[in-house]
């Protein structure tokens, strides 16, 4: 110790100490004792400065790396590029070999490997863990920091990825991100070689976690309000562009395309509610998959859309090709979709229709996702309602104008009575009128209810129904039945029609039934393949012999003939039944 101390010293106070060694004077050793004393705290004082000088300069090397993993976090707008970044300065101002990170997957509960050093780059969202699977699945489920010296691999939390070449390495160093209490991921750094991690390497390591940690959420938040921004820009464009279409077909696709574009999703889907079959019915979607464009009508309370809308609320599937609740899984898989939000569309707390969103992949909506869905919906079922009404209106105008033109028709069938018939007494006249008019009438009260077409079999059962009251005699008894197919027809070809029915069934009672107190009359609609075929049938008196409809003086007939010739380009033709009971009365259209 004083060969150490006497190198110390300048050459004076080792000349000086030489000299006091000569020396036996107690005063001299007093001296000595002082001097020795001194050098001791002078010691002291170099080493404390040494210690001060390398925990600054650790300091300094500290402040330095955060300083350049801020930059990296605060330049970088890209997620991926960021962590590369990160990693690369971890494992530098760490003095490790290498060095991953891996993000926290909340919709999966998965740690997926994000960036990682240059040996393990190709393995970049490959690798997988579960929340609290291996060390690294461990640290983010406890929020700890794990120090591993030596033989890593050994730990009993350890799990072996060969691709990843783990057996080569001795020691590792992993710590949390976490912001606000939230796990976002791992850092993990590790050597070839033992090594044993200070505190200050760990608060080191844990200051860039947070750093990265931080600038994860700044940039999640960042993409959720330029995701949101855009979404509100998107329900801007979508309202304008359905608003300003008064076309329903033409509206509906052009709001299913939007929505998907705009929002992401796979495939989106209207279906309209058809309130007298209390049915869901596919209305547009821009799906091309054949199958499911052409899935069967839903009843309200069936499947997802159909709960949604029985119970008027978003109801939301991870998986539809694995939900129980799901009616068609086989065509979803068929289809590639997976996740599914179905929104009603409600209109004054009505609901009018459902749309159904589905993604390719596995998706948790969000809260505000879905309720930038809803005010789509809503303001899909306003513009439904616009068309509809606009509709409505058009058809308005145009029912006037075939209401002017029914009433000229009616007057021109009430010249042909006062011309051609032969009626006995007034009472006869105004009931074949009556009759006519309670015809052309059926067929409005019927096209007020469906807008744009009638169904023929509607009217049929009407017109009976108002024969049986208006021209069949008190004591006779008539049954009637109307069966086939139930067709639709547009305003005017419905009024002939009409017209038709009335007449041949008119005809039936007056003439076929004359002389016979109860009878039958039944109405036959088909489609066939060329053409729409109409028969009445009666079991009355059969025609005379040599019956023919031209050389016949019937005002009716010849009311039927000009119908089913002039206004429906058909065929009518009048026989007896092959058994000879009663009169078939035939008419064809074409299609």
């Amino acid at each position: 110790m004083r060969e150490r101390a006497y190198r110390l010293r300048t050459p004076r106070s080792r000349r000086l100490f030489a000299a006091l060694r000569r020396s036996d004077d107690p005063d001299v050793t007093l001296l000595q004792e002082e001097l020795d004393r001194r050098d001791r705290q002078l010691r002291e004082a170099h080493l404390l400065i040494e210690q001060l000088r390398a925990e600054l300069e650790e300091k300094k090397e500290e402040a330095d790396a955060l300083r350049r993993v801020g930059e990296a976090t605060g330049s970088a707008f890209d997620l991926e590029e960021m962590l590369k970044v990160t990693a690369d300065i971890a494992t530098r101002i760490t003095g490790t070999d290498s060095c991953q990170v891996y993000l926290f997957d909340p919709d999966r509960q998965e740690l997926v490997l994000r960036a990682a050093d240059e040996s393990l780059r190709d393995l970049v969202g490959k690798i997988r863990l579960k929340m609290g699977e291996g060390i690294t699945g461990w640290v983010a489920r406890e929020r700890k920091p794990v120090l591993v010296s030596k033989d890593a691999y050994k730990d009993h939390r350890f799990k072996l990825f060969p691709e990843m070449h783990e057996g080569e390495f001795q020691s590792m160093l992993s710590v949390p991100l976490v912001t606000r209490g939230e796990i976002l991921g791992v850092i993990n750094v590790r050597t070839r070689r033992p090594r044993e991690y200070t505190r200050n390497q760990v608060r080191l390591l844990s200051g860039i976690a947070n750093q990265v940690a931080g600038a994860i959420e700044r940039s999640r938040r960042f993409r959720q309000l330029e995701r949101h921004a855009v979404q509100l820009h998107s329900l801007s464009e979508v309202s304008q562009a359905i608003t300003s279409n008064v076309y329903l077909e033409e509206l509906l696709h052009l709001f299913v395309n939007m929505v998907a574009r705009t929002m992401g999703y796979k495939i989106c889907t209207v279906m309209l509610l058809d309130t007298a079959r209390n049915e869901l019915v596919i209305k547009a979607t821009q799906a091309e998959n054949q199958e499911y464009i052409g899935k069967p009508n839903l009843k309200v309370g069936e499947s997802i859309a159909g709960k949604a809308v029985a119970e008027k609320r978003i109801l939301t599937v991870l998986n539809v090709q694995q939900s129980p609740d799901y009616a068609s899984p086989e065509i979803a898989q068929k289809a590639g979709v997976v996740s599914l939000a179905s929104v009603p569309m409600m209109l004054q707390g009505n609901v009018i229709g459902v749309l159904n969103c589905y993604t390719a992949k596995e998706h948790v909506f969000t809260k505000e996702e879905l309720a930038i869905l809803q005010a789509l919906a809503t303001q899909a079922a306003l513009a439904v309602e616009h068309a509809k009404l606009l509709v409505r209106s058009a058809v308005i105008q145009e029912m006037h104008h075939r209401v002017k033109n029914n009433l000229q028709q009616i007057a021109s069938l009430v010249r042909l009575e006062m011309r051609y018939s032969k009626y006995t007494t007034v009472e006869d006249a105004l009931n074949d009128t009556l009759s006519r008019i309670l015809a052309i009438s059926s067929v409005h009260e019927l096209l007020s209810r469906d807008l744009d077409t009638v169904s023929i079999k509607k009217v049929a059962e009407s017109i009976l129904n108002a024969t049986k009251q208006s021209v069949v005699p008190p004591g006779k008894i008539i049954h009637s039945q109307v069966e086939g197919d139930d067709f639709l027809l547009p305003l005017n070809k419905a009024t002939s029609m009409a017209l038709v029915l009335n007449e041949l069934v008119q005809n039936a009672v007056e003439h076929g039934f004359k002389n016979i107190h109860e009878g039958r009359i039944e109405i036959l609609l088909q489609e066939q393949p060329d053409c729409l075929l109409l028969r009445v049938t009666n079991d009355g008196e059969p025609l005379p012999p040599g019956f023919s409809i031209r050389a016949e003086d019937s005002l009716g007939l010849s009311i039927v003939e000009t119908l089913v010739r002039g206004d429906l380009n058909g065929t009518f033709n009048l026989e007896n039944a092959p058994d000879g009971q009663g009169i078939i009365a035939t008419v064809r259209v074409p299609r």
